[in-house]
Formats: C-alpha cells, structure tokens, sequence
C-alpha cells in the first residue's frame, strides 16, 4: 500500500466529504528528509468537523488521524483543510 493510500485510510476518521492528496516526493529528490524515507505530500480535506476551528486546530486533527506517519513517511505537508461550508 502506498503512503498516500494509508493516508486515506487514517484520514476517513476526519469523514472528509473531499479528500485529495498529491505526493509532491519527486520534486525534492535529494533533499535530506526524502533521502531518510519521508514523502512531501499537499493535502486538501473538506470535513464538517473542521467547522468553527481555527486553522491550527484544524492541522492538529490532520496531524492525529495521521499518527506515526508524522513521524517517519511524511517530511512535508501541505493542509488546505476546510470545512464545507467554505469551498
């Protein structure tokens, strides 16, 4: 399974009615975190339970739904996360 799939996976807790994920890796080939293992990645997720959040509070939900990937496949990551609302 690829990282942007197992990122889906652990995003579906967020109930995203939009979820678009592109792994932008190839674009910093070299770079000291894609050389450790770890994708650059822009992410964009339309959620209601993002509604009322502040932008920080709606990057921390991304970033506990993705757990561990945070940790070790993910370097860089690009939120737009918005509610529906807002598109």
């Amino acid at each position: 399974m690829s990282a942007a799939e197992l990122m889906k996976q652990k995003l579906a807790k967020l109930d995203p009615e939009a979820l678009d994920i592109v792994d932008e890796s190839a674009h910093h080939a070299g770079h000291a975190g894609a050389r450790d293992g770890g994708g650059h990645y822009r992410l964009t997720i339309v959620s209601r339970q993002f509604a009322g959040k502040p932008v920080q509070a709606r990057h921390r939900m991304v970033y506990e739904a993705l757990g561990t990937m945070m940790h070790k496949d993910i370097h860089a990551l690009a939120i737009n996360a918005r509610a529906p609302e807002e598109n």
